[in-house]
């Protein structure tokens, strides 16, 4: 199983959990796609886009089980990022973790398999 990582805060979560899908933040919303990051990405993503944020999760999702509206596309630096043209099922979820920030206001994230 290959994992992706999607960083948001609680109460976007608890609204996903009452509608049965994540329909992505307003950023995704713009850009068209939800933005996850893989395991090697997903703490500089921490870092760039989620420094003192508040009541942060983690949700650690299967990829294989969003089917072909999973597209990984260049993005930073070129790399390729996992991008999601659909909502996302909260049945994909496999793991939530809430992130606590180090003292530089970075959420820790900890080992991420891939």
């Amino acid at each position: 199983m290959t994992r992706i990582y999607k960083l948001l805060d609680r109460p976007a979560w608890n609204e996903a959990v009452a509608l049965g899908v994540f329909r992505g933040s307003e950023a995704d919303a713009a850009d068209g796609f939800i933005h996850f990051s893989d395991a090697g990405q997903a703490q500089e993503t921490a870092r760039r886009h989620f420094t003192d944020s508040p009541d942060l999760l983690l949700l650690t999702v299967d990829a294989e089980s969003l089917g072909d509206a999973l597209r990984w596309e260049p993005s930073r630096d070129g790399a390729l990022f996992p991008h999601l043209y659909a909502a996302l099922p909260v049945a994909a979820v496999i793991e939530i973790r809430a992130l606590e920030p180090g003292g530089d206001g970075v959420p820790r994230l900890g080992t991420l398999e891939p």
